[in-house]
C-alpha cells in the first residue's frame, strides 16, 4: 500500500486499504495487480488517467516512422540517370527512410536478369557509406527489387 504523497504505508487488507481511501476522498487503484502482495496506491483517478494520457502522447511525439521511398528504373538504364537516382535515393537515407530499388523488366529483358543484378549491386556499392543492404536484389514477377536501409 502507498499512500497519497508517495510513502509507504505497508501490507494491509482490502478493506483497511478502501477505508483509508474514502477517508482522504481519494480512489483506491492497483498499480501492480500481478505482485504478491498487489501494490496499491492512494490517488486521484482522474488526475491519474490524465498524467498517463500525457506521457502515452510525450512518447508518441518521439517516435519516428520510417517511410518506405521507392525508386524505379529499366535494366538500360544510362550512368548519369543511374548517378541522378543514387544522389536521390541518398537524400532518401539521410532523412531516414528506407529505400526500395525497383528494377522493371519488360519483354525480353526478363532473359537478361543478370544485368539487373549487376545494376543494383553498383547502386548498393555507390552508397554503401550510407546505406547497408537489407534484402538483396531477388527477382519478384517481372522486376527485380532491393531494400536499402540508412546504415547505423
Amino acid at each position: 500500500m502507498i499512500g497519497e504523497d508517495g510513502e509507504q504505508l505497508g501490507i494491509m487488507s482490502s478493506k483497511e486499504a478502501l477505508k483509508l481511501a474514502k477517508e482522504a476522498e481519494l480512489d483506491l487503484i492497483k498499480i501492480a495487480p500481478t505482485a504478491k502482495p498487489p501494490v496499491c496506491k492512494i490517488v486521484d483517478y482522474g488526475k491519474y488517467r490524465y498524467e498517463q494520457m500525457r506521457k502515452e502522447k510525450e512518447a508518441r511525439k518521439k517516435q519516428k516512422t520510417i517511410d518506405i521511398k521507392e525508386i524505379r528504373f529499366s535494366p538500360n538504364i544510362d550512368t548519369n540517370d543511374l548517378n541522378t537516382k543514387v544522389n536521390q535515393a541518398r537524400k532518401f537515407l539521410t532523412k531516414g527512410d528506407k529505400v526500395k530499388v525497383s528494377i522493371r523488366f519488360r519483354g525480353r529483358e526478363l532473359a537478361h536478369t543478370e544485368i539487373g543484378v549487376d545494376i543494383l549491386n553498383n547502386f548498393a556499392a555507390q552508397l554503401e557509406d550510407v546505406a547497408v543492404v537489407e534484402k538483396p536484389a531477388k527477382v519478384e514477377g517481372r522486376s527485380m527489387v532491393m531494400f536499402l536501409a540508412e546504415k547505423r
